[in-house]
């Protein structure tokens, strides 16, 4: 299979997303641990662009149509994951607890042309999950990371036969190292999962159902 190169409305919005990172890194290096914490929730805190190519590349390799995505946030790694749907003519489902991360989100589709592969549901993440019936064909788990083992309990269930499970924050930041650490011991115990931690950004780990 050889993708269709990625379009450049798209390379545009990925290009905005991360000039705001960078900017939100120097701000965030300026910041107090108080006040860090108090305005997190105004940070893109995005996967980084390996961790979106290789998203993107697995998305398309696997044919994956039926993606999930349980945090959202500003939607840069929602914008990787509708340019693969809608290469594979696919759809995105993105989770998201704040309305006004999805609104942002919703915008710079838009502009990339993407805003019909994705559907938001906008609220607590493990209730979302547990109304939504599945399969699943790829997942992306990237939310507080207290959530992870219990966001992989209602979604193992619910995955397809073949299904990638791509988990962000793996090795980094050290504050979620022990988080990960649960989220891969749970992994790993599940006897129709394989799994391989990958350095790729923030450190993913890479698991598939069988």
């Amino acid at each position: 299979m050889n993708p269709d190169p990625i379009d450049a409305a798209v390379w545009a919005v990925l290009a905005d997303y991360e000039a705001r990172a960078e900017r939100e890194e120097e701000l965030w290096e300026s910041l107090g641990p108080e006040e860090a914490e108090r305005r997190i929730d105004e940070m893109l805190l995005p996967v980084g662009r390996a961790t979106g190519i290789l998203l993107n590349l697995l998305a398309k390799e696997a044919q994956a149509c039926r993606i999930l995505e349980v945090g959202s946030s500003y939607g840069y790694s929602t914008v990787w994951l509708a340019e693969a749907a809608r290469a594979i003519h696919g759809k995105v489902i993105s989770l998201e607890l704040k309305a006004a991360k999805t609104e942002y989100a919703t915008t710079q589709l838009a502009r990339a042309g993407l805003a019909g592969f994705v559907e938001f549901r906008i609220g607590d993440a493990l209730a979302s999950l547990a109304g939504l019936p599945g399969p699943f064909d790829l997942v992306l788990i990237d939310l507080w990371k207290n959530l992870y083992v219990p966001v992989f309990e209602l979604l193992h269930p619910k995955l397809a036969p073949g299904a990638l499970v791509i988990a962000d924050n793996m090795i980094e930041p050290a504050s979620a190292r022990p988080h990960a650490h649960a989220y891969r011991q749970a992994v790993h115990s599940a006897r129709d999962m394989s799994s391989v931690l990958l350095p790729v950004g923030n450190g993913i780990e890479l698991s598939r159902h069988q």
